[in-house]
């Protein structure tokens, strides 16, 4: 049965340009396995559980990608849902008949998934989706950092902090969590690696995890000064003959780790 359109439909329908985030979207929504990623949840997704039943499967799991592709908040992402039509198009849905999903139920969910494992899961998923479908370059990767903020109280249950958590400085600002190091395809910003360390972990340490084997030419900040010249990379064969391009310009507010 066809879906009746909404007059935000019908008013976004006869506008001549799409916006990228929308065309995004739309992309993402024709490559994405949905069925494939269903079934790979269903059986972890809180059967048996009483109270308020939980919002579908699908629903929940196109709110948690939104979540990771533009890195929102929990709260933001129920917020854009309700401002983007192309987020809520994406959603698939009617806000005459249902709303979103809160942020509890993100948080919720996004454990769920972290506790059974299904985090990289739907990760190479839909990477070995976009690498059938060609949207995916390959020659090249771009390399880069980024802390994942924790709270340093330990006014908790444990009476103390994550084993795995550390304190490191970057610029002026000190800061507490972890590290995520990431690498990207160069064309088109997808990323196809990630690592995770320790906060105080130097950005350069991991770098050779995250180069692919085609990849010919590595792209990195000034934090990765001499990295051709780093153990892991001479040994490889072929690490060492790939081309490594450093932006010397060192980006304002960052700083040695």
């Amino acid at each position: 049965m066809e879906k009746k359109q909404s007059f935000t439909d019908m008013e976004y329908g006869q506008r001549k340009r799409v916006s990228r985030r929308g065309a995004f979207l739309d992309t993402m929504n024709k490559l994405v396995p949905w069925q494939r990623l269903e079934e790979k949840i269903r059986p972890h997704y809180y059967a048996g559980k009483r109270g308020r039943p939980p919002k579908g499967i699908r629903l929940m799991l196109r709110m948690y990608l939104l979540q990771v592709w533009f890195n929102l908040a929990d709260e933001a992402v129920e917020e854009q849902i309700y401002g983007s039509y192309a987020m809520r198009k994406f959603m698939g849905i009617d806000f005459t008949g249902e709303g979103a999903p809160d942020a509890a139920a993100l948080l919720d969910f996004r454990r769920l998934l972290e506790k059974h494992g299904l985090q990289k899961v739907l990760f190479e998923t839909v990477n070995g989706v976009l690498e059938e479908a060609g949207k995916i370059m390959h020659g090249g990767s771009v390399l880069d950092a980024a802390i994942i903020e924790a709270p340093s109280s330990t006014k908790n249950s444990t009476k103390s902090r994550g084993p795995e958590m550390r304190q490191t400085r970057k610029g002026n600002e000190w800061h507490f969590g972890m590290k995520a190091h990431i690498g990207a395809d160069a064309g088109t910003g997808v990323v196809h690696s990630v690592e995770t360390a320790a906060a105080n972990e130097a950005d350069i340490a991991a770098a050779h995890k995250l180069i692919r084997e085609e990849d010919d030419a590595v792209n990195v900040g000034a934090g990765y000064g001499g990295i051709e010249n780093r153990k892991e990379i001479q040994e490889d064969e072929h690490l060492s003959k790939a081309e490594y391009r450093i932006n010397k310009k060192k980006e304002a507010g960052s700083g040695a780790v």
